[in-house]
C-alpha cells in the first residue's frame, strides 16, 4: 500500500530545492552543505559516498534531519530494516512533524516482528494526518494481530467514515468489530455493505453471517444462497449454509455444500469438522473415520477431529483407541489453545 511521498528522500529534495530556489548557499563544512552534495551523490546512484557525507553531516551536527532521514530511507530501501531503525528514530526526534520519518519508522520495526513499537510510530503519523485512511488500514491490521480489538474496530470504521466508497473498508471494519465483539456496530456495516454493493458474494455473506448469530435464519439463508450463485468459488458460504443444515440435523443435505467448500478450499477445518460431524450423525462410521483422519493429516495440531475420532471409535467398539485418541486430543488442547478458545482482546498501552 502506498502512502504519500516516500519513493524518494522525497522531504529533504524539497528541502534542497527550495534553497536553491531563493538563491542559498550552504557554507562550506556545514551539515547543510555535506547533507547536499551527499544528496546529490545518492541522485547519481553513489550509495556508499551519500552515506559518507550524511555521516559526515551528523558529526557536525548530530541531529540534522536531512542527514538522518536519508540514511534511514537508503537502508530502507535496501530492507535493512534492522540498520534503518536507529536513524529514523532519531529522525523522527529531530523533527516530529515529519509524516515520513514516523511511518518509516513504524514499518521498520514491523517487519521486525515489533507490532507495538509499529503502532507507536504510526500513531504519531497519523497524529500529522488525521485523514490518512491507508495508514489506518495498516493499523487496524497490526491491531488485530496484537490482539487490540477495540482499537482496530475504532480505526477500521474510522477509515470507512472518510472512505465510504471503498468496499474492502466494509469487511476491515466488519471483521474488526466481530473481533471486538461489537456485533451490532458489525451488523449494522454489514447492511450498509450490502445496499451499496448488492452485487458482491461478499457483501451478501457477512450479513448472512450476522443475521445467522442472532438466529435469523430466515434472513441468512437466501443471502447465503445469493453469495453463492453470485460466485461458486467462495467456500464460507458453502460451509455455512451446510454447517446450518447440520445443526438443524439435515445431514444428507449438508454433505454437498460442505463438501464443495472443502473442494475450493482443502485446508478449511471447519469444514471438514462439521462434514464429519454430519456423517456421524448418518452413522456412517467408516466414512466418518475416512473424513476425520484427512482432517488430522491436514492439520495435526487440532485437538478437535481427534476427539470426534475418540468418539467414532467408542461407538465401534474399540476403546483402546478411543481412550488414545481422547489423550491426543486433551494434549493438542493444552498445546494448541487457540484451535478452540476465543482469544481475549486486550488494551493497547502508550
Amino acid at each position: 500500500m502506498t502512502l504519500t511521498p516516500m519513493a524518494r528522500v522525497g522531504a529533504v529534495l524539497a528541502v534542497c530545492l527550495g534553497l536553491a530556489a531563493m538563491g542559498l548557499r550552504a557554507e562550506p563544512g556545514s551539515a547543510e552543505e555535506l547533507a547536499d552534495r551527499g544528496l546529490a551523490l545518492a541522485q547519481s546512484g553513489d550509495e556508499r559516498g551519500a552515506a559518507d557525507l550524511w555521516q559526515q553531516a551528523l558529526a557536525v551536527a548530530p541531529d540534522y534531519f536531512p542527514a538522518l532521514f536519508n540514511l534511514g530511507y537508503m537502508h530502507f530501501s535496501a530492507g535493512r530494516f534492522k540498520d534503518a531503525e536507529p536513524y529514523l528514530k532519531r529522525a523522527s526526534k529531530a523533527d516530529p512533524r515529519d509524516f515520513n520519518g514516523h511511518y518509516l519508522l513504524g514499518v521498520a520495526a514491523q517487519r521486525q516482528g515489533k507490532g507495538d513499537e509499529a503502532l507507536r510510530a504510526w500513531r504519531q503519523a497519523l497524529d500529522l494526518q488525521p485523514d490518512q485512511y491507508q495508514l489506518m488500514q495498516i493499523m487496524a491490521v497490526e491491531y488485530g494481530k496484537g490482539r487490540y480489538h477495540r482499537e482496530a474496530a475504532e480505526l477500521a470504521t474510522r477509515a470507512l467514515r472518510l472512505r465510504p466508497d471503498l468496499e474492502d473498508l466494509y469487511y476491515l471494519a466488519i471483521h474488526a468489530c466481530r473481533e471486538a465483539g461489537n456485533l451490532p456496530e458489525g451488523l449494522r456495516i454489514a447492511e450498509e455493505a450490502v445496499r451499496r454493493f448488492p452485487s458482491s458474494a461478499r457483501a451478501n455473506f457477512e450479513l448472512a453471517w450476522h443475521l445467522q448469530k442472532e438466529g435469523r435464519f430466515g434472513g441468512s439463508l437466501p443471502l447465503l444462497e445469493k453469495a453463492i450463485a453470485l460466485d461458486p468459488t467462495y467456500e464460507e458460504p458453502h460451509f455455512f449454509y451446510g454447517d446450518w443444515l447440520v445443526k438443524q440435523a439435515k445431514y444428507d443435505e449438508s454433505l454437498g455444500p460442505l463438501g464443495k467448500a472443502i473442494a475450493i478450499r482443502p485446508d478449511y477445518m471447519p469444514a471438514r469438522i462439521a462434514i464429519a460431524r454430519a456423517l456421524m450423525g448418518l452413522k456412517r462410521w467408516s466414512e466418518a473415520l475416512d473424513a476425520l483422519q484427512e482432517a488430522v493429516s491436514v492439520e495435526p495440531r487440532h485437538p478437535q477431529p481427534h476427539l470426534m475420532l475418540s468418539q467414532v471409535y467408542f461407538r465401534l467398539g474399540d476403546r483402546e483407541r478411543a481412550r488414545r485418541e481422547k489423550e491426543t486430543s486433551l494434549r493438542l488442547r493444552r498445546e494448541n489453545p487457540s484451535f478452540l478458545e476465543a482469544v481475549q482482546s486486550r488494551p493497547f498501552r502508550d
